[in-house]
Protein backbone atom coordinates (compact mmCIF):
# COMPACT_ATOMS: atom_id res chain seq x y z
CA UNK A 1 0.00 0.00 0.00
CA UNK A 2 1.04 3.14 -0.49
CA UNK A 3 0.37 6.53 1.76
CA UNK A 4 0.52 10.19 1.86
CA UNK A 5 2.07 11.97 4.66
CA UNK A 6 2.82 15.59 5.61
CA UNK A 7 6.34 15.59 7.41
CA UNK A 8 6.82 19.19 8.78
CA UNK A 9 10.63 19.28 8.22
CA UNK A 10 12.35 22.44 6.44
CA UNK A 11 14.34 20.70 3.97
CA UNK A 12 16.91 22.82 1.61
CA UNK A 13 18.47 20.27 -0.66
CA UNK A 14 18.17 15.92 -0.46
CA UNK A 15 21.95 15.63 -0.47
CA UNK A 16 22.66 17.92 2.39
CA UNK A 17 20.33 15.83 4.75
CA UNK A 18 21.67 12.33 3.77
CA UNK A 19 24.60 13.44 4.94
CA UNK A 20 23.65 14.81 7.89
CA UNK A 21 21.32 12.19 9.20
CA UNK A 22 23.30 9.12 8.18
CA UNK A 23 24.45 7.20 10.93
CA UNK A 24 23.25 9.84 13.41
CA UNK A 25 20.57 9.57 16.32
CA UNK A 26 18.26 12.31 16.97
CA UNK A 27 16.41 12.64 20.46
CA UNK A 28 13.36 14.78 21.68
CA UNK A 29 11.66 15.13 24.78
CA UNK A 30 8.03 15.99 25.31
CA UNK A 31 6.24 15.81 28.69
CA UNK A 32 8.68 12.88 29.87
CA UNK A 33 8.27 10.47 26.59
CA UNK A 34 11.82 9.91 24.72
CA UNK A 35 10.75 10.04 20.77
CA UNK A 36 14.36 8.86 19.63
CA UNK A 37 15.16 8.48 16.02
CA UNK A 38 17.99 6.27 14.46
CA UNK A 39 19.60 6.47 10.99
CA UNK A 40 22.08 4.23 9.33
CA UNK A 41 22.85 4.77 6.14
CA UNK A 42 19.32 3.30 4.34
CA UNK A 43 17.68 2.12 7.49
CA UNK A 44 16.17 3.87 10.50
CA UNK A 45 13.97 3.33 13.44
CA UNK A 46 11.95 5.73 15.74
CA UNK A 47 11.08 4.69 19.26
CA UNK A 48 9.05 6.59 21.68
CA UNK A 49 9.24 5.64 25.80
CA UNK A 50 9.02 6.83 28.81
CA UNK A 51 12.38 6.19 30.67
CA UNK A 52 11.27 7.71 34.45
CA UNK A 53 8.25 5.04 34.72
CA UNK A 54 10.38 2.16 32.84
CA UNK A 55 7.44 1.97 29.55
CA UNK A 56 7.79 1.16 26.42
CA UNK A 57 5.20 2.94 23.95
CA UNK A 58 6.32 2.38 20.76
CA UNK A 59 8.49 1.50 17.69
CA UNK A 60 8.33 1.30 13.92
CA UNK A 61 10.85 1.13 11.16
CA UNK A 62 13.05 -0.31 8.01
CA UNK A 63 14.20 1.26 4.72
CA UNK A 64 13.84 4.97 4.08
CA UNK A 65 15.14 7.07 0.84
CA UNK A 66 15.57 10.25 -0.78
CA UNK A 67 15.12 9.54 -4.16
CA UNK A 68 12.37 11.89 -6.17
CA UNK A 69 11.22 12.51 -2.34
CA UNK A 70 11.52 11.45 0.86
CA UNK A 71 9.94 7.97 1.58
CA UNK A 72 9.99 5.42 4.43
CA UNK A 73 8.66 1.65 4.17
CA UNK A 74 8.07 0.14 6.91
CA UNK A 75 9.03 -3.40 7.65
CA UNK A 76 7.42 -3.35 11.35
CA UNK A 77 5.55 -1.75 13.70
CA UNK A 78 5.21 -1.90 17.19
CA UNK A 79 1.48 -0.15 17.08
CA UNK A 80 -0.05 -0.98 13.72
CA UNK A 81 1.28 -4.50 12.13
CA UNK A 82 -0.93 -4.22 8.76
CA UNK A 83 1.11 -1.40 8.11
CA UNK A 84 4.66 -3.86 7.03
CA UNK A 85 5.34 -3.26 3.81
CA UNK A 86 3.07 0.08 3.52
CA UNK A 87 5.27 2.78 1.59
CA UNK A 88 4.77 6.03 3.05
CA UNK A 89 6.09 9.10 1.23
CA UNK A 90 5.58 12.47 2.70
CA UNK A 91 4.86 15.73 0.56
CA UNK A 92 5.92 19.04 1.40
CA UNK A 93 9.08 18.01 2.74
CA UNK A 94 11.51 20.64 4.37
CA UNK A 95 14.41 20.17 6.28
CA UNK A 96 16.30 22.86 8.10
CA UNK A 97 19.50 21.17 10.19
CA UNK A 98 21.66 23.78 11.73
CA UNK A 99 25.14 22.51 11.98
CA UNK A 100 26.74 25.31 14.62
CA UNK A 101 23.87 24.08 17.17
CA UNK A 102 23.32 20.31 16.39
CA UNK A 103 19.44 20.71 16.00
CA UNK A 104 17.17 19.58 13.98
CA UNK A 105 13.86 21.27 13.57
CA UNK A 106 10.62 19.19 13.19
CA UNK A 107 7.73 20.89 12.96
CA UNK A 108 9.05 23.77 15.78
CA UNK A 109 10.07 21.13 18.02
CA UNK A 110 14.02 20.58 18.31
CA UNK A 111 15.68 17.43 18.11
CA UNK A 112 18.80 17.28 19.26
CA UNK A 113 21.32 15.26 16.72
CA UNK A 114 24.23 12.77 18.58
CA UNK A 115 26.99 12.26 15.52
CA UNK A 116 28.68 8.77 15.14
CA UNK A 117 31.74 8.51 17.07
CA UNK A 118 32.73 4.70 16.77
CA UNK A 119 33.23 2.34 14.06
CA UNK A 120 30.69 0.31 15.37
CA UNK A 121 27.58 2.55 13.93
CA UNK A 122 25.54 0.56 11.31
CA UNK A 123 22.73 -1.71 10.68
CA UNK A 124 23.64 -4.93 12.02
CA UNK A 125 21.56 -8.24 11.85
CA UNK A 126 22.64 -11.14 13.93
CA UNK A 127 24.21 -13.88 12.15
CA UNK A 128 25.34 -15.91 15.02
CA UNK A 129 24.13 -17.33 18.23
CA UNK A 130 26.21 -19.63 21.02
CA UNK A 131 23.45 -22.23 22.58
CA UNK A 132 24.77 -24.71 24.58
CA UNK A 133 28.43 -24.18 23.66
CA UNK A 134 27.92 -24.19 19.90
CA UNK A 135 27.64 -21.13 17.54
CA UNK A 136 24.60 -21.33 15.09
CA UNK A 137 24.69 -19.34 12.52
CA UNK A 138 21.95 -17.66 10.58
CA UNK A 139 20.59 -17.21 7.43
CA UNK A 140 20.61 -13.19 7.56
CA UNK A 141 18.30 -13.18 4.16
CA UNK A 142 15.30 -14.47 5.68
CA UNK A 143 12.01 -12.37 6.92
CA UNK A 144 12.68 -13.55 10.33
CA UNK A 145 15.61 -11.30 11.70
CA UNK A 146 17.26 -9.50 14.61
CA UNK A 147 18.33 -6.32 13.63
CA UNK A 148 20.65 -4.21 15.75
CA UNK A 149 20.85 -0.45 14.65
CA UNK A 150 23.94 1.72 16.36
CA UNK A 151 24.47 5.61 15.30
CA UNK A 152 24.93 8.71 17.67
CA UNK A 153 25.54 6.80 20.69
CA UNK A 154 22.14 5.14 20.41
CA UNK A 155 21.55 1.79 20.18
CA UNK A 156 18.10 -0.49 19.62
CA UNK A 157 17.45 -4.13 18.80
CA UNK A 158 14.45 -5.21 17.02
CA UNK A 159 13.40 -8.88 16.77
CA UNK A 160 10.44 -9.03 13.71
CA UNK A 161 8.97 -11.18 10.25
CA UNK A 162 8.70 -9.23 7.48
CA UNK A 163 6.44 -11.95 6.09
CA UNK A 164 4.47 -12.75 8.81
CA UNK A 165 4.24 -8.74 9.79
CA UNK A 166 5.32 -9.74 12.84
CA UNK A 167 7.26 -7.71 15.88
CA UNK A 168 8.80 -10.10 19.15
CA UNK A 169 10.30 -7.37 20.47
CA UNK A 170 13.07 -4.30 20.94
CA UNK A 171 15.39 -2.90 23.45
CA UNK A 172 17.41 0.23 23.31
CA UNK A 173 19.18 3.14 24.83
CA UNK A 174 22.63 4.21 25.17
CA UNK A 175 26.38 2.83 24.37
CA UNK A 176 29.46 3.09 24.23
CA UNK A 177 32.42 1.37 22.51
CA UNK A 178 35.96 1.87 23.87
CA UNK A 179 39.20 0.06 23.45
CA UNK A 180 37.22 -3.06 23.09
CA UNK A 181 34.78 -2.58 25.77
CA UNK A 182 31.26 -1.90 24.34
CA UNK A 183 28.96 -1.21 27.03
CA UNK A 184 24.38 -0.63 26.67
CA UNK A 185 22.79 1.07 28.96
CA UNK A 186 19.37 0.15 28.22
CA UNK A 187 16.66 2.61 28.67
CA UNK A 188 13.27 0.68 27.72
CA UNK A 189 12.91 -2.62 26.25
CA UNK A 190 9.35 -4.28 25.44
CA UNK A 191 9.46 -7.26 27.12
CA UNK A 192 10.71 -6.69 30.74
CA UNK A 193 10.66 -3.17 32.37
CA UNK A 194 12.79 -4.78 35.24
CA UNK A 195 15.79 -5.06 32.56
CA UNK A 196 15.57 -0.36 32.25
CA UNK A 197 18.00 1.41 34.05
CA UNK A 198 20.73 -1.73 33.79
CA UNK A 199 23.94 -1.78 31.66
CA UNK A 200 25.76 -4.90 30.07
CA UNK A 201 29.36 -4.27 28.97
CA UNK A 202 30.76 -6.99 26.62
CA UNK A 203 34.06 -6.96 25.16
CA UNK A 204 33.84 -7.27 21.08
CA UNK A 205 36.25 -7.29 17.61
CA UNK A 206 35.68 -7.04 14.18
CA UNK A 207 36.21 -9.90 12.47
CA UNK A 208 36.19 -9.86 8.60
CA UNK A 209 33.60 -7.37 8.62
CA UNK A 210 31.49 -8.86 11.22
CA UNK A 211 31.39 -7.90 14.81
CA UNK A 212 31.56 -10.16 17.51
CA UNK A 213 30.48 -9.54 21.31
CA UNK A 214 30.69 -11.34 24.37
CA UNK A 215 29.32 -10.80 27.58
CA UNK A 216 26.17 -12.34 29.91
CA UNK A 217 22.81 -10.72 29.56
CA UNK A 218 20.27 -8.79 31.78
CA UNK A 219 19.63 -12.13 33.28
CA UNK A 220 23.16 -13.35 33.91
CA UNK A 221 23.46 -15.83 31.38
CA UNK A 222 26.71 -15.88 29.05
CA UNK A 223 26.29 -14.34 25.41
CA UNK A 224 28.36 -14.60 22.62
CA UNK A 225 26.70 -13.25 19.34
CA UNK A 226 27.94 -12.38 15.92
CA UNK A 227 26.51 -9.50 14.04
CA UNK A 228 26.90 -9.01 10.45
CA UNK A 229 26.43 -5.22 8.26
CA UNK A 230 23.59 -4.87 6.74
CA UNK A 231 23.81 -4.26 3.08
CA UNK A 232 19.91 -4.75 1.79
Amino acid sequence: MIMFNILFLIILNTSSFFNEIKNSSWVRNINGINEVRIYSDKFFVVSKYDATNKTFISTKGGKYSLDNGYYEVMEFNSSDTSSVGDTLYYSNVKINIKNDSGKMIIDGIKYNKYPNEDNLSGAWLMSGIERRGEMRMRDINKPRKTMKMLAGNRFQWIAYDTSKKGFYGTGGGTYSAIDGKYVENIEFFSRDSNTVGKSLEFNFEIKDGDWHHKGFSSKGDPKYEIWTQREQ
